[in-house]
């Protein structure tokens, strides 16, 4: 790949597909509407304590994080089945059209597994030049290795680079203690430090924001 390739690499779940949304639909059907909120809380709080090793598959995170929620038997395991049915956020598939329209490379950097990937890459629609994920570096983001095998994997410039995210948490911060350029995708309307390079509501605006930064 040429060193004058710009590239953009992306979160997955929460920046492209409805993460939230999707997990919140199996919480409601396994521990009904009025609990669903309240165990999705918790499920942000169990579920990085249980990649902090990086010795699980995602399959095998969502399946144990279910199961410390109260869920047993089949209902344990619907999580998992039920994340290649999870849709994209409605402005994804034209935002990225459009960078890869402009010459942006993507790739996705994501805390998943290959099978669940490649679903929600068929289901975005939109091609991608790689995707690295964690059940095959032994290593969750906040974790720096899913960076560090990206620019190994490409030998992509960090000048020519923009990482995109909505988790701040998983994302921004490690992104920037790697001093590179950080667009997050803030659909909460969090605030948080470290500051982003650039902070966007959604993808709307993003082939915009990325020639900004890398022109």
């Amino acid at each position: 790949m040429s060193k004058t390739d710009r590239w953009a690499t992306f979160d997955c779940y929460g920046t492209l597909i409805d993460w939230n949304g999707g997990i919140r639909r199996e919480l409601a059907r396994v521990f009904g509407e009025e609990r669903a909120d309240q165990q999705l809380e918790r499920y942000h709080d169990v579920e990085p304590a249980l990649q902090a090793d990086g010795s699980r598959s995602y399959r095998a995170v969502m399946t144990e994080a279910m199961r410390e929620l109260g869920a047993s038997g089949e209902d344990a395991g619907g999580l998992a089945e039920s994340l290649p049915s999870w849709e994209p956020f409605p402005e994804v598939r034209s935002a990225l059209e459009e960078a890869r329209a402009r010459g942006w490379k993507l790739a996705i950097l994501s805390n998943t597994d290959r099978d669940f990937i490649e679903a929600s890459m068929a289901t975005l629609g939109v091609p991608f030049e790689l995707a690295i994920v964690a059940s095959e570096i032994g290593s969750y983001k906040p974790g720096h290795r899913h960076w560090e095998r990206f620019f190994e994997e490409t030998g992509a410039l960090r000048e020519r680079h923009v990482h995109v995210a909505q988790s701040h948490f998983h994302d921004v911060v490690p992104a920037t203690e790697l001093g590179l350029r950080t667009v997050w995708i803030n659909r909460l309307g969090e605030r948080l430090d470290p500051s982003p390079t650039r902070e966007l509501r959604d993808l709307t605006p993003l082939a915009d924001t990325l020639d900004e930064l890398v022109p």
